[in-house]
Formats: structure tokens, sequence, C-alpha cells
């Protein structure tokens, strides 16, 4: 049985949620020195990538605003590049992209539970 596309949706709200618990008010240095921390957020950063690849082209076309090439990208580099992660990169996506991207991907759940998104 196929699962439904807002399940994916959700799945990356979840995984967004995730990671801000976890980095909290940390600074770069403590992420980059918190082994736990780093492996968590960048276990969530591969589900936020794996579930965008399975949005389908109409969602992505509606909310062309956000990045989905990069976001399934972003997982992509992380997983075929285990031993070469740079947390630099992954802090900066974290801080300065999965804000907006989460208030995106909210959108898109409204959407869902109000009917406009089939």
């Amino acid at each position: 049985m196929k699962r439904e596309v807002h399940l994916f949706v959700k799945d990356i709200s979840t995984a967004i949620r995730s990671i801000e618990e976890y980095m909290g008010n940390l600074s770069f240095d403590e992420f980059a020195n918190d082994a736990k921390t780093c492996n968590a957020v960048v276990w969530q950063i591969q589900i936020i990538g794996e579930a965008t690849k399975n949005i389908p082209s109409s969602i992505k076309k509606k909310y062309p605003d956000i990045p989905w090439k990069e976001m399934a990208g972003m997982r992509d580099r992380i997983v075929h590049s285990y031993f070469g992660i740079s947390y630099d990169i992954v802090w900066k996506a974290v801080k300065e992209r999965l804000p907006q991207i989460g208030t995106r991907i909210n959108q898109i759940l409204e959407d869902f539970d109000q009917g406009t998104l089939l």
C-alpha cells in the first residue's frame, strides 16, 4: 500500500521540529563537539531528504519557494560522504534555512487539513 503524501510532509515537519529541539541554543562549537547531537541532526536531515523525494512534482510546483532539490541533495551528500560531513554546512543549513522551510512545510500541512491540497 502506497503511503499518503501528507504523511511525508508530516515527516519533514516532525524532523524539522526535532532538529530545532536538538539544537536549542547551542553555539556552533557546542554543536560540533557533541557527537550525539550531530548524529541526531544528521539523521533528521536524512529523513527530510528521503521524505522530500516522495513529494510529487505537482506539490513542489505549487510551493516553488521551498528548496526541494536542495533538501534532497543535502541528504544525498550526507549519505554518500558519511566520513566527510561538514558540520559547518549542516549548521548553516539548520540555522539559516530550516526556520523558513519549516514555516512553509507547516503551510502545506494546513492546506492538506483544509482540503485545498489533495
